[in-house]
């Protein structure tokens, strides 16, 4: 069973996460405790109180032949609850691997019982995170809006004739399974919708269904322990050592997400103190920086580019100048024109900029050789290794000309700053030699946006 919040790609566990599952995880993981109020409220009310109206009649209306014990009834419910709490972080939702045990609840209980009693396991699940502090109780009403997925297996089986399990009813257990993923898929669309929320339906489906592999990898399994379960009932307790398996995982799985977020922030970090070193070493540097920062991720979004070249690009405009720490102030900060040696010093700070950073490493690493680019021209005139055109990184591209544009507009010891009509005027003149011609228009289009 996947939790009703899951709507996203699954996030990759490793070292370092892509930002756009990065955020994704973050949200999920405020969403999953934070207070319901306004719509979101009334939207998981109304969902959930439809899977009552719907459960409770055909609780009533349906007649089973099997009578199992009370004490099956408990066991079953309390291993459902324990299950339940074994998470797996998908994106921005979770994924709970239930699975285990709905099959056989669909084989050894009057079907009429098996979504109320999945739908009990869930509500003391909750209440148990709520005791613990993990979420507010409110959320209960969007954790009950997931039992529906158990609706649509117990309605198709039951329709079938409730038979004992049989591998030659496969279509009928395939027609089950697509009822569970089908009323799963319907139910978030339906939350989402009543909050507001509208996700176009390929689209919506599309994410859910990143997480439905879980449930059919672990469906068959399942059903194993159901065909055992008919003759002996409590034999649904040999998948408990799976449980504990898959519970050992899922803890393994987060303290590698928490690892990647913790990674991320202290790249950030690190990238903003050494931000506050250039302009703490040189004040103009410093404000400058700033100010590329912002028309780089304008140009960035006007060129549509993915969460991780976009963060690549924040990072660069950030850092772009950092090699500049280690030239000697005498030239950064001379009223005149530079001669041609101090020249050939100052445009050592890419190069001395890209080896700072590999020093640190990571990410931060990673971007270096975009650092290194930030002064190479279209013509391949630039420096330091006189790259031409497509071989110039397109992050770089977007840096040195947001970077020739911030210079213009701003005011030097030798020179006044320019207005905004002449540095475009000048950016165009250039296009096509020292800037890309696609940036050059890009950022005019951010410029008058902005």
């Amino acid at each position: 069973m996947i939790d009703a919040a899951s709507h996203v790609p699954p996030a990759r566990a490793q070292a370092e996460l892509d930002p756009e599952a990065e955020a994704a995880v973050e949200t999920a993981r405020v969403a999953r405790i934070d207070r319901l109020g306004g719509r979101r409220l009334w939207a998981a009310v109304a969902v959930g109180g439809g899977f009552l109206g719907v459960a409770l009649p055909f609780a009533f209306l349906h007649e089973s032949p099997r009578s199992p014990s009370v004490l099956l009834v408990v066991a079953l419910v309390v291993a459902y609850t324990l299950l339940y709490r074994v998470e797996f972080e998908f994106g921005s939702g979770m994924a709970v691997p239930t699975q285990l045990l709905l099959v056989p609840m669909l084989f050894v209980l009057p079907l009429e019982l098996v979504p109320l009693a999945v739908a009990g396991a869930i509500v003391v699940a909750n209440l148990i995170e709520e005791v613990e502090g993990r979420i507010h109780l409110e959320q209960l009403f969007v954790r009950l809006a997931a039992a529906w997925h158990a609706l649509g297996p117990a309605l198709v089986l039951a329709a079938a004739g409730e038979a004992e399990p049989s591998l030659a009813q496969w279509p009928v257990y395939l027609a089950a399974l697509a009822a569970q993923f089908g009323l799963e898929l319907l139910t978030i669309g339906v939350r989402y919708r009543l909050m507001g929320a509208a996700i176009p339906p390929l689209a919506l489906a599309r994410r859910v269904s990143q997480a439905w592999p879980v449930d059919a990898i672990l469906a068959p399994v399942g059903l194993l322990a159901a065909l055992v379960a008919v003759s002996e009932p409590s034999a649904f307790l040999l998948v408990l050592p799976l449980v504990l398996l898959l519970r050992t995982f899922s803890r393994e799985r987060r303290a590698r997400l928490d690892h990647a977020l913790e990674l991320s922030q202290a790249y950030r970090g690190t990238a903003l103190l050494l931000g506050d070193v250039v302009e703490a070493d040189d004040a103009y540097t410093g404000s400058h920086s700033r100010d590329v920062v912002s028309r780089v991720l304008a140009v960035a979004d006007e060129l549509g580019l993915d969460a991780r070249a976009r963060r690549d690009a924040e990072f660069v405009a950030l850092l772009h100048d950092v090699g500049k720490i280690r030239i000697p102030s005498e030239i950064i900060d001379k009223p005149a024109a530079l001669t041609p040696e101090e020249r050939a010093v100052i445009e050592t700070h890419t190069v001395i900029g890209e080896e700072l950073l590999l020093k640190v490493g990571g990410v931060l690493g990673e971007v270096g050789h975009l650092v290194r680019s930030c002064h190479e021209h279209w013509d391949g005139n630039g420096y330091p290794d006189g790259l031409a055109g497509e071989a110039i990184p397109l992050v770089s591209r977007i840096v040195c000309a947001c970077d020739a544009y911030s210079a213009m507009t701003t005011d030097r010891p030798y020179r006044r700053a320019r207005s905004r009509e002449e540095a475009v005027a000048e950016l165009r003149l250039c296009a096509g030699t020292q800037f890309d011609p696609r940036v050059v228009d890009a950022l005019e289009r951010a410029l008058a946006s902005g």
